[in-house]
């Protein structure tokens, strides 16, 4: 779960500096606009990865258990 999350968020980031860079929405264009059905789908994936990868952040500053 927490490597298809981390590909997800970094499709997004990719996308996001595409479109920032080029005015190239990469997603929208693979799957048919920004308002069709398999696009919103791969937003909210990537959306729901980046809340996900949030929990890294929460984990580095608990102290490792060493058995």
């Amino acid at each position: 779960m927490d490597t298809i999350s981390l590909v997800l968020v970094i499709i997004g980031a990719i996308n996001w500096g595409l479109i920032a860079l080029f005015q190239f929405d990469l997603v929208a264009s693979l799957f048919g606009g920004q308002d069709a059905f398999l696009s919103r789908i791969i937003y909210g994936l990537v959306g729901l990865a980046g809340l996900y990868c949030i929990k890294f952040l929460m984990e580095r500053d608990k102290p490792e258990i060493k058995e």
